[in-house]
């Protein structure tokens, strides 16, 4: 039986997860607009073929060990090692778009974090270096006890749920082939998060190079109801 402790991190998560955090998340489509745009995704499947695949790669071969690594050093507040991933995270963004959604986002949340009297928040609202998302995400998981898993688990749901609501917009899809697409990626990230935690150093690391170049067309699109 769940002790009361780990009830209340559970709430913490669901806490951080929830659609509801001012952090701006719901601007962001992460290349998905202009695939739309040039009809790569022109329906539910394409939306989740094109969803599902970024989701068990491009996810589970950078974002997830990368946090596996945050939740350790920030575990054992060793902030080198702290900074060493945030910058390797950031300089794996590729394009213009992505670099500022992540840090907009991680300013985003370090804001919030610090009003919610999380320590270390104030420190990296304050920083002047490149903030990232899963950077703030990891910090606000630690400070709340929760689990690696349980951490990796929630930052790719917080992903799928804003993707399938982008798609969701822009195809656009109904309400019940969002829930399926959602459903499906559900079902899929336990399996993500136990290959992302196996990744090793000099594994880490992905290559989708129509999601960059979708992400560096959406730059200079005319007409786009999102920031990136």
């Amino acid at each position: 039986m769940p002790t009361e402790s780990h009830s209340t991190a559970r709430l913490h998560l669901f806490h951080l997860v929830s659609p509801l955090l001012p952090i701006g998340m719901f601007a962001y489509s992460q290349g998905l607009e202009a695939a739309i745009t040039q009809k790569w995704v022109n329906h539910s499947s394409d939306a989740q073929d094109w969803i599902h695949g970024l989701l068990s790669r491009h996810l589970t071969q950078l974002d997830i060990p990368i946090i596996a690594r945050l939740h350790s050093a920030f575990g054992d507040k060793n902030r080198e090692k702290v900074d060493y991933w945030n910058r390797y995270l950031y300089a794996s963004r590729e394009t213009a778009e992505l670099r500022a959604e992540d840090q907009a986002l991680g300013l985003a949340l370090a804001r919030l974090l610090r009003e919610l009297a999380v320590p270390e928040a104030a420190q990296w609202y304050q920083h002047h270096k490149p903030v990232c998302y899963a950077t703030l995400f990891t910090l606000a998981a630690v400070h709340w006890q929760l689990s690696l898993e349980e951490t990796a688990q929630a930052y790719l749901w917080s992903w799928l749920e804003n993707q399938v609501a982008a798609a969701v917009k822009l195809i656009p899809l109904g309400q019940s082939e969002g829930q399926r697409i959602l459903l499906a990626g559900l079902n899929h990230i336990p399996h993500c998060v136990s290959l992302g935690l196996q990744i090793t150093d000099d594994d880490i690391g992905q290559t989708s190079p129509a999601f960059s170049i979708a992400s560096a067309w959406h730059e200079t699109q005319y007409s786009r109801l999102f920031r990136s």
